[in-house]
């Protein structure tokens, strides 16, 4: 009999590494969307429908599939999820109409709703104190959009687009064989399945879980949208191949699932709180930087006119991101970590709201970075309209929480008042 650390580990790494992988298959439109796009020839609304469609299912599946962990367990429900995706994600490379991606996108994007069966999978393998780090090692299974761009990319070059969707499925069936040996049911997944539909859904009428989710809707949303986005950002603002594109926008990637690790430890550290209030800020500064368009201006001198041109070039837009993706991967942690601390006993549920809202995020906002550009003709609206996703979660944040604990320290800690 295995002892409880092995299994515990044992776990963790099996559920992280089944975790990567679908979240490679969530994000193997970012690649294979921009020669699908040439081929259809598909103006920018549809090609951000095109590549957000899967995360719309592996959003909205979030919260059943959350349910069900609380209910069944962990174990089963990852495995089940899947097994679903393999024979999807094989249809893609018959796809030949743009309608025929979409209806095949819908279905592999269950693979997304993978992440809240994880989390609350891992959290209940060890003790509150540790679970923070616990679900940032599993977060890290992001890393999979990295590896989606840094491995779709020759697997097209090589053979072909359709190529990556057959490579792909026979990759998911492999990992969930794999899953299905190295892991272990539910430790207290039998004290679970008294959780009542109706006590779960009371999570909805909770303000604070629609607080948590509107913050993962950037963190978590935003890293999923410009995982998505910024490949074929890259062709058309920079004019680069889609390989050096890809490769420059996993530098994005990378940082947003490895250092999640850290962002839990960080969490379990400093708290929820104050991690994600400082996450927030710094994204809100690069992503200010990152709105403005290339622009140039002239001045009329005394010597004549004089024409200045201001605009970010291809490895300061790299720097930025990669600050944002670093900023994301620790802000991911932190706000789980919210969730740990307040709902220890219905984590399936919460998670999957949250995540519910952070996949819609990642959903709706490469399809709205189309539109700003079709309507406006400017690339960098999409970073204009995340700063203002950022700048709402900051504002909300203020407002419940940073404000209300200032009060409690003054009503705690009064100024003392000096006589003379």
């Amino acid at each position: 009999m295995p002892a409880d650390a092995y299994k515990r580990w044992s776990v963790l790494i099996a559920s992280t590494t089944a975790f990567t992988v679908c979240f490679m298959v969530w994000m193997m439109f970012a690649v294979i969307g921009v020669p699908i796009k040439q081929i259809l020839e598909l103006n920018e609304t549809q090609f951000g429908l095109l590549i957000a469609t899967p995360v719309l299912t592996g959003s909205l599946i979030r919260v059943p599939v959350g349910m069900w962990t609380d209910r069944f367990g962990g174990r089963i429900v990852f495995f089940v999820l899947m097994l679903s995706t393999v024979i999807p994600i094989f249809v893609i490379s018959r796809a030949s109409e743009f309608w025929h991606f979409i209806v095949t996108g819908l279905f592999v994007g269950v693979a997304g709703g993978s992440f809240t069966v994880g989390i609350a999978y891992c959290a209940r393998w060890f003790p509150r104190e540790r679970q923070g780090l616990a679900m940032g090692i599993f977060g890290a299974g992001n890393t999979g959009a990295a590896v989606t761009k840094l491995v779709a990319p020759a697997i097209v070059l090589a053979f072909g687009w359709a190529a990556v969707p057959r490579v792909y499925a026979g990759l998911m069936l492999t990992v969930a064989v794999l899953f299905w040996m190295f892991t272990y049911s539910d430790p207290v997944r039998e004290a679970h399945r008294t959780v009542t539909l109706g006590e779960q859904l009371r999570a909805f009428r909770d303000i604070r879980v629609w607080r948590y989710s509107q913050y993962y809707s950037i963190v978590f949303g935003g890293y999923v949208a410009l995982a998505l986005w910024m490949p074929k950002y890259y062709v058309s603002e920079y004019g680069f191949d889609l390989k050096i594109a890809a490769l420059l926008a996993a530098l994005f990637s990378i940082p947003g699932g490895v250092l999640r690790a850290i962002g839990g430890w960080f969490a379990d550290r400093w708290g929820a709180h104050v991690v994600t209030w400082w996450v927030l800020w710094v994204s809100l500064v690069c992503l200010f930087l990152l709105s403005y368009p290339p622009t140039d201006f002239t001045i009329h001198t005394i010597g004549g006119p004089r024409t200045f041109h201001i605009g970010l070039s291809a490895a300061m837009v790299t720097v930025l991101l990669f600050i944002v993706g670093v900023a994301f991967a620790i802000g991911k942690a932190s706000v789980f970590k919210y969730i740990s601390d307040e709902y220890p006993g219905n984590i399936g549920v919460i998670s999957g709201v949250v995540g519910m809202a952070g996949g819609l995020g990642g959903f709706f906002l490469p399809v709205l970075f189309g539109v700003l550009v079709d309507l406006t003709g400017i690339r960098s609206s999409a970073f204009m309209l995340m700063f203002g996703v950022v700048w709402t979660s900051l504002m909300w944040m203020y407002f419940a929480e940073v404000r209300p604990l200032s009060a409690a320290r003054e009503r705690a800690y009064p100024q003392h008042t000096h006589f003379t």
